[in-house]
């Protein structure tokens, strides 16, 4: 089965692209390093030819509240269109958990933008939602930089494992359309500053600030979080990795 995977050479489209093939599947990744552009739409009728599926894991360059509503605006549209015209049976976005819960983040509107757009479209769909990745907390401290310090929420987060992420993608990909969305999350819940802690004492942010201070009050890339802004459902798919082992395996050598 063709499988063409927008946004193929960024971190979870290149794993993707690497599993669908494994499973046996002709998976073609998708990007502007390729030829193909999904916010301008170059290169996507060629691409989409003959293509069953199509897995949407773009990312704005720009998490600027105007330039990212844009961005996923014009690309899901642009998709969406060239895969009605191309006959592709199934669209698989992946969002984020929690994006519906905090309004005053840019970003996060504009998935929520992104998502209805895919929800109120022509090709049947399935939307794959995902706390934050495991990889991705280093940027996420750093965010909260502070001088030589931290300043972060104790809210619990849900990270996952980009490997997981994709194994549940993966799934969703080969599988019929849901017409809905699926959670994928974590096994644990810890609170963002101790998620950062533990980054501090495996070495995972030397050369950083040397400390980490909890503060309520301390903002997400624009917002406040609670305990419920970024944790999944009850019914969320639960990784197998968990933060304690995944700090292990991927500590610097010394």
């Amino acid at each position: 089965m063709k499988i063409v995977v927008i946004g193929g050479s960024g971190l979870i489209g290149g794993k993707l692209v690497d599993t669908l093939r494994e499973r046996g599947h002709e998976a073609v990744p998708a990007s502007p390093a390729s030829g193909v552009d999904s916010v301008t739409g170059k290169g996507l009728p060629e691409v989409l030819a003959g293509a069953r599926v199509v897995v949407d894991v773009t990312n704005s360059p720009s998490f600027e509240d105007t330039a990212v509503l844009e961005f996923f605006r014009a690309s899901t549209g642009n998709l969406l269109a060239a895969e009605v015209a191309a006959g592709v049976g199934h669209h698989v976005a992946l969002s984020i958990v929690g994006a519906d819960r905090l309004p005053d983040s840019g970003y996060l509107r504009a998935k929520v933008a992104q998502e209805e757009l895919v929800k109120g479209g022509p090709v049947p769909y399935t939307i794959v939602r995902a706390t934050q990745f495991f990889e991705f907390i280093p940027s996420i401290a750093r965010a909260g930089a502070d001088g030589d310090t931290f300043r972060l929420s104790p809210a619990l987060l849900q990270p996952v494992a980009a490997d997981d992420v994709v194994d549940a993608l993966a799934d969703a990909t080969v599988g019929p359309p849901v017409g809905g969305t699926v959670e994928v999350a974590g096994p644990d819940r810890v609170g963002l500053d101790e998620l950062v802690r533990r980054l501090l004492l495996a070495g995972r942010l030397e050369g950083d600030a040397a400390q980490v201070t909890t503060d309520p009050e301390a903002h997400y890339f624009g917002t406040r979080l609670d305990d419920g802004s970024l944790t999944a459902g009850d019914g969320a798919l639960l990784g197998r990795t968990r933060y304690a082992d995944w700090l292990e395996a991927s500590a610097p050598t010394r």
